[in-house]
């Protein structure tokens, strides 16, 4: 029974002395826990007000990002396309000589306006007169003939055969004539329309030869636009009657035309086929060969809605743009039309008088309150 104290005294002591011995350890323990506690306590409050305030300040940010928008009004979209064309005259002709012979006649230079009869130039007649004086003769001596041999069958002085031959040699004769009469005549040389003369070939003295050529005549007081036409637009060019274009020569100048005739076959290595326009020149400034740029409008929405190309944006695959409505924007999905330059028309998804963000779109989200800082009604107002 006495054990049991002196045990219990004995683990006391052995207690005691533990705790002495150590006294320095726990007194750090102590003061360590006292300071460490109430640091990391500080610091997680510190942590939770810092994300507090980082959260705050980018709901803060989202809500101030500067947009613009633009309203959309309906109005005429065009899908048009821009080909290269080149004037030609509405007639070029390029007068030769019938007949061989020495021009002994000019009455025209470069430049000189003719109408349809007048004279070129004259080739030596001399010939030629003396050929058709020759010719006439001959028919007038047949003709006699024939008309004696003619009261001569009737007393049956001569046989049918040798009417017939005097018959027949009127006939030879007259026509013997009028070919020196047509060479005769063809010895002066004439303008076989109403132009202007823009070549001259010959000078006088000079001998031509059957199909020589005089000169070059050209009818401008009206033109012909030709363009190549790809295969793809043939469909659309058939439907149109009139054409915009632009002379590069003349600083762009602006000109309409109308449409002429479209070539049935392409050309072999282009695989274009010819569109010819037709254009009103009456001061002669363009002249052939002269470059133009034909605008040629495939497609048009004359009450049409359409927003610029860049502000289309995509949102979990689907194609649209976010419409703004009291400072928030929302994604609107959309379906595209065809393009009007830096255009793209919108068939459905938007409604006149909705505002369309232009500027910053691609830096918002759906449901984002925006700041607004302007609302334009065309792109051109944002270089204003």
């Amino acid at each position: 029974m006495e054990s049991k104290p002196i045990l219990k005294k004995n683990f006391s002591r052995t207690f005691l002395s533990f705790i002495w011995k150590n006294i320095p350890i726990v007194t750090v323990v102590l003061v360590t826990a006292l300071v460490i506690f109430p640091l990391s306590k500080k610091i997680s409050a510190q942590k939770a007000d810092l994300a507090e305030k980082q959260s705050h300040q980018m709901k803060v940010a989202k809500a101030l990002t500067n947009v613009i928008t633009m309203k959309m009004l309906p109005g005429m979209v065009m899908e048009k396309i821009s080909l290269p064309g080149v004037a030609k005259p509405w007639i070029s002709l390029r007068a030769a000589s019938e007949v061989k012979g020495k021009i002994v006649t000019k009455k025209i230079n470069q430049g000189t306006r003719v109408q349809k009869g007048d004279i070129l130039a004259v080739i030596d007649k001399r010939d030629y007169k003396n050929n058709y004086d020759s010719a006439m003769a001959s028919y007038e001596t047949a003709l006699t003939t024939e008309k004696r041999f003619t009261a001569l069958s009737k007393k049956q002085f001569v046989t049918q055969s040798q009417l017939d031959d005097a018959e027949a040699r009127v006939k030879t004769t007259k026509a013997a004539m009028d070919t020196a009469k047509l060479n005769l005549s063809r010895c002066t040389i004439r303008s076989p329309m109403e132009g202007m003369v823009d070549r001259v070939y010959i000078e006088i003295g000079d001998f031509l030869s059957v199909g020589d050529p005089v000169a070059t005549i050209l009818q401008i007081d009206r033109l012909k636009i030709e363009v190549g036409i790809p295969e793809s637009d043939v469909a659309a060019v058939r439907k149109l009657t009139n054409f915009d274009m632009t002379i590069d020569a003349l600083e762009g100048q602006a000109y309409t035309g109308k449409y002429h005739y479209l070539f049935k076959t392409a050309d072999s290595m282009a695989r274009l086929y010819n569109l010819e326009i037709e254009v009103d020149n009456p001061n002669h400034l363009i002249l052939p060969d002269m470059f133009a740029r034909v605008t040629i409008i495939k497609n048009h929405d004359p009450q049409g809605l359409a927003v610029p190309i860049y502000a289309l944006v995509t949102v979990n695959k689907e194609t649209g743009v976010f419409v703004e409505k009291e400072s928030r924007v929302h994604f609107r999905p959309v379906t595209t039309g065809f393009l009007d330059g830096w255009k793209t028309q919108i068939q459905n998804g938007l409604l006149p008088g909705e505002n369309v963000v232009v500027v910053g779109h691609k830096i918002i989200e759906d449901g984002e309150t925006v700041n607004v800082t302007k609302t334009i009604l065309k792109m051109e107002e944002l270089t204003q």
